[in-house]
């Protein structure tokens, strides 16, 4: 999307304001198709950086989630966490991730998410 949606805009700020998280979404960003939960920024950073501080191998980069914040003004990114990438009728990770998506790259979008089923 070349000029990012104001809608989605709002809705991004409106979860950064109101610090909750209980906004359910589902994007399509290059073709994929992403569903889950927004979150704050903050609340984002604060859970990477305990996955990784979890990590023998990664944890030096908690820090880098840490150290820097959301800067406030409009929302640049939206911040998913039990969110999934559907493919068929996967969702991967099963167990939902954690994504970053620049509100630019959004082609399309809708209200909730969806589910996915192996029957």
């Amino acid at each position: 999307m070349s000029i990012p949606d104001d809608l989605l805009i709002d809705l991004a700020a409106m979860v950064e304001s109101e610090q909750t998280n209980q906004m359910s979404l589902t994007v399509v960003v290059h073709g994929a198709v992403i569903t889950g939960r927004l979150a704050p920024e903050s609340v984002w950073r604060q859970r990477v950086a305990e996955v990784l501080q979890d990590s023998d191998q990664l944890a030096p980069f908690a820090e880098v989630f840490r150290a820097s914040g959301p800067v406030g003004g409009t929302p640049s990114h939206l911040h998913f966490h039990v969110a999934r990438i559907l493919q068929g009728t996967l969702g991967i990770p099963e167990t939902g991730g954690m994504y970053r998506i620049a509100i630019k790259d959004v082609s399309a979008w809708t209200v909730g998410d969806f589910s996915y089923s192996d029957r």
